[in-house]
C-alpha cells in the first residue's frame, strides 16, 4: 500500500488511523531518513492509541512505554544501537511479542530480529513534489490473512 502526504499534520492523521485500528501484538517498523517524519508519524499512532502524554523519539533510552492508552505502546529508536545483542539486555521480545502495539524506528538495523508478522512502514521525501511532500509505503509481512490498518 503507498500512501502520499503534503504536510505533517496528515502524515500524524495517517498514524492516528493506523493507531486506532491497531490490535494487540501488532509490530510496526519504521524507515526514512533524518527529519522525513517518522516522529511525527508515531506520534499521530499514539494518538490513534489514545495515549495523552507527550511522545518523543527515545533516541538514548532504545524504548520509550506508554500504558495510558487503549493498549500499551511501545516505541523503539535502534538508531544509536551499537549490537543486536543491546536488544536481548532490555528484553524486547517481551515488548515484540506481548499485548502492546510495537513502534520499530530504525528497524533495518536490527532486521534480524524482527518479528515474522508485521508492517514495515517507509517514508520518503521528494523535494521535487515539495518539502512538506511524503511518500508512505506499508507493506505487510507474514500476516496469514489481512488486517485493516
Amino acid at each position: 500500500m503507498q500512501m502520499e502526504t503534503i504536510s505533517a499534520e496528515e502524515t500524524f492523521a495517517l498514524g492516528v488511523k493506523i493507531g486506532e485500528n491497531a490490535k494487540p501484538g501488532d509490530v510496526y517498523t519504521l524507515v526514512g531518513d533524518l527529519g522525513v517524519g517518522k516522529t511525527v508519524f508515531t506520534q499521530g499512532v499514539a494518538c490513534g492509541l489514545k495515549i495523552t502524554e507527550p511522545v518523543n523519539s527515545p533516541t538514548f533510552t532504545i524504548v520509550q512505554i506508554y500504558e495510558g492508552g487503549r493498549l500499551p505502546f511501545y516505541h523503539f529508536d535502534v538508531y544509536r544501537i551499537g549490537d543486536v545483542e543491546e536488544m536481548d539486555e532490555i528484553g524486547y521480545e517481551d515488548y515484540f511479542y506481548g499485548d502492546g502495539v510495537t513502534m520499530i524506528e530504525w528497524a533495518n538495523l536490527i532486521e534480524e530480529i524482527l518479528p515474522e508478522h508485521r508492517w514495515d512502514i517507509r517514508i520518503e521525501k521528494d523535494l521535487e513534489k515539495g518539502l512538506d511532500y511524503r511518500r508512505i509505503i506499508i507493506d505487510e509481512i507474514g500476516h496469514e490473512e489481512a488486517h485493516d490498518l
